[in-house]
């Protein structure tokens, strides 16, 4: 039987106006530490997105944001400062609550046999 590793996930959400709190999910981040793991999916449906936001969001800021997100994942110097920290640090920073565009759900764990494949399903399941 293949062993099991703990993750954890949080959901990406786009938040055009954030005194409303409304949002669509566009993509899923996921921390597995025993297989030093933390990547990010994200998707940015711009036709649905224009339509839920109107036409003052700036989705050239949005695709910035969420670039972001994949930088300070993979780490090294393209994720500056953030990216230079220890993974189990990075997800912690990028997964803290926060009032801007883009946000993230709190933070769930789970058990896995492949962290990959853990996030292919769950962005499949809240995403796609």
């Amino acid at each position: 039987m293949p062993d099991k590793h703990l993750f954890e996930y949080a959901v990406l959400r786009v938040v055009p106006r954030v005194e409303r709190e409304e949002f669509l999910n566009v993509g899923v981040i996921l921390y597995c530490a025993s297989q030093g793991f933390l990547q990010v999916r994200f998707t940015v449906p711009e036709t649905r997105l224009q339509a839920f936001a109107g036409p003052s969001l700036d989705l050239a800021d949005l695709h910035a944001r969420l670039h972001a997100f994949e930088r300070i994942c993979a780490g090294r110097r393209a994720g500056g400062p953030i990216g230079q920290l220890p993974v189990a640090s990075r997800f912690r920073w990028l997964t803290a609550m926060r009032s801007t565009i883009v946000q993230t759900s709190a933070v769930h764990p789970g058990l896995c046999t492949d962290p990959n494949a853990t996030l292919d399903r769950l962005f499949g399941e809240l995403v796609a």
